[in-house]
């Protein structure tokens, strides 16, 4: 989603959904999903209640679309780092993990949208659960097939652990328990990579 700078001369000009989704994401970050109603939306997005109706089925709907939007920008981060880093899979995951380092000062007013959207719909049936767990697959996907071209001898291992550390980071940014997140993030994850490809260069050393 578009910055919040000069929100309402940029929200004046923009069509009546995604004034509804820029609001939505306004208010769903800053006071959570459960304590925001359609009512609420409709008055920051200044619409009413039966447009927002015409767009989305339900309040559900809505959280469903929002987060879908979220993990579009995670997707696209992949594709950035991959496009520009081609054939280099080790700094195609360090890009990734730049791209979560240097989001974490947002994070620490806000917290991640995903962590916050789980803590609030605890039923996994719900839509936008649904929306988060195809997300974190795919994205588990992509990274485990960078972690292999990368050579490591366990991708999924390789990419659980950065995983662990890349969510770990944004929680601890979040509820401010560890200092300097940012570049230890990108130490850890510089030594996962090192960690995991070691014996495998250390046998072609060998051999070689």
């Amino acid at each position: 989603m578009t910055s919040t700078a000069g929100r309402p001369g940029r929200v004046a000009k923009l069509p009546p959904r995604e004034r509804i989704l820029d609001a939505a994401e306004e208010l769903f970050q800053s006071e959570g999903i459960q304590r925001v109603g359609v009512q609420a939306i409709a008055d920051r997005a200044e619409t009413t209640k039966m447009a927002i109706y015409r767009h989305f089925e339900t309040k559900d709907a809505l959280v469903a679309e929002w987060l879908r939007i979220v993990a579009a920008e995670y997707r696209a981060a992949f594709d950035r780092v991959e496009a520009r880093y081609p054939r280099q899979p080790r700094e195609q995951i360090l890009g990734l993990a730049r791209f979560i380092a240097e989001g974490l000062p947002a994070i620490s007013h806000r917290g991640c949208p995903f962590i916050n959207s789980i803590a609030e719909l605890p039923d996994r049936a719900h839509p936008a659960r649904q929306v988060i767990e195809k997300h974190k697959a795919h994205q588990t996907r992509r990274l485990i097939a960078m972690c292999a071209d990368a050579g490591l001898p366990d991708p999924e291992q390789a990419a659980a652990e950065i995983t662990f550390v890349l969510e770990g980071a944004q929680v601890s940014t979040q509820n401010g328990s560890v200092d300097q997140v940012g570049d230890r993030l990108m130490r850890i994850v510089e030594g996962v990579i090192d960690r995991h490809g070691s014996p495998r260069e250390a046998s072609r050393t060998t051999t070689g």
